[in-house]
């Protein structure tokens, strides 16, 4: 009766899943669940947003380009649609304009444009602020095109402004990388993550050198929200289990796709951080890397645990039969396996990956 009590058995994974969120947790990782953390140890790509997670976010003005208005007047048009937006460009521009005591105009009929731009109402003209996409569906006649490119193959980014009749000008933005995000990439190639998939609504010149100098496998550029959702699918239909990685309100449709969501917690949205299955309390990546190794070594003592109490019983009931089993040897097979569980899975608060 007493060794037929699976007591080891039945605390070797609770005990360790407990341990290793524990862990996570000391280490600024929240991880929600139990699940969550076996679905991190099975995950061969990562798919990682762009502004905000690879990069700083914090986008600095470098160049603007006017035809034929004054700098002055392009900025106050600029400032007054970018005003109410908090995408990162444009609250570089926002602070950028308000360093230089730019006055907004009055604007009205405010509108966000999904993965394009912003549009406002001035003047009782309709201006727009966005990149060249959206001024190629406006067709409007693009003499900055040159240009333009010639900014982007620099790893910029532009913001054009103008109307649906001509351009004023164009604004430089340029985001650093965070210097963890190289060595976090080359961590987690390392812990056997075959895939590391970098995801952008920016242009093509931008994604291919930030994807350069942070180490990445493979880039999708120039991505409207739901692109991403479907880039995270290709990569799922290719095989891999996905992790997505983002802090944004336009990555939330991607965390919930992926297999596992992870949100940038220190610059994160609320949305993003509401879908996210593991958060990274700590504003870079540098602790995912840990979080997959302490998944997989959760996984690795789960297992043992689970092979030893099951060979302990089996032990325990074949010596039953021939009458060699006593009730002290029985009480020792399932306190001390029960302990030595509890024990093994211990271990795993400790862990420094």
């Amino acid at each position: 009766l007493v060794v037929a009590c699976p007591c080891a058995l039945v605390i070797s994974t609770p005990v360790a899943i407990v341990s290793a969120i524990g862990n996570a947790a000391k280490n600024g990782v929240l991880i929600k669940g139990g699940t969550f953390l076996e679905k991190a140890g099975a995950i061969t790509a990562i798919a990682f947003d762009k502004t905000g997670t690879l990069t700083e976010g914090k986008p600095k003005v470098t160049e603007i380009k006017t035809f034929n208005d004054s700098e002055e007047e392009l900025l106050s048009i600029a400032l007054t649609l970018e005003e109410y937006s908090t995408h990162p460009i444009a609250k570089s521009i926002v602070n950028h304009a308000n360093d230089k005591g730019i006055i907004s105009k009055n604007g009205d009929s405010f509108k966000s444009i999904v993965g394009k731009g912003v549009q406002a109402t001035i003047q009782e003209e309709t201006y727009y602020a966005g990149n060249l996409k959206l001024f190629e569906d406006l067709q409007v006649s693009l003499d900055v095109f040159v240009h333009v490119q010639e900014i982007q193959s620099k790893g910029k980014s532009v913001v054009i402004i103008g109307t649906q009749h001509r351009i004023m000008g164009s604004i430089a933005v340029s985001d650093t990388i965070r210097e963890t995000s190289a060595t976090a990439l080359n961590a987690l190639k390392q812990s056997g993550v075959k895939q590391t998939v970098m995801l952008t609504g920016d242009n093509e010149g931008t994604a291919k050198l930030i994807a350069s100098e942070s180490n990445i496998n493979r880039y999708f550029a120039e991505l409207l929200p739901e692109d991403k959702v479907n880039a995270v699918r290709q990569l799922q239909n290719e095989g891999h289990k996905v992790a997505m990685v983002g802090d944004g309100i336009n990555d939330a449709p991607a965390l919930a796709t992926a297999d596992l969501g992870i949100a940038m917690g220190g610059a994160g949205t609320d949305t993003a951080m509401e879908t996210a299955d593991i958060i990274l309390m700590a504003d870079n990546l540098e602790k995912l890397p840990h979080t997959m190794k302490l998944s997989k070594k959760a996984l690795r003592i789960i297992k043992q645990n689970i092979w030893f109490s099951i060979i302990i019983k089996v032990a325990a009931l074949a010596l039953i039969f021939p009458g060699y089993l006593t009730l002290w040897m029985a009480v020792l097979s399932d306190t001390g396996a029960a302990l030595i569980v509890i024990l093994n899975s211990i271990r795993l608060l400790k862990f420094k990956g």
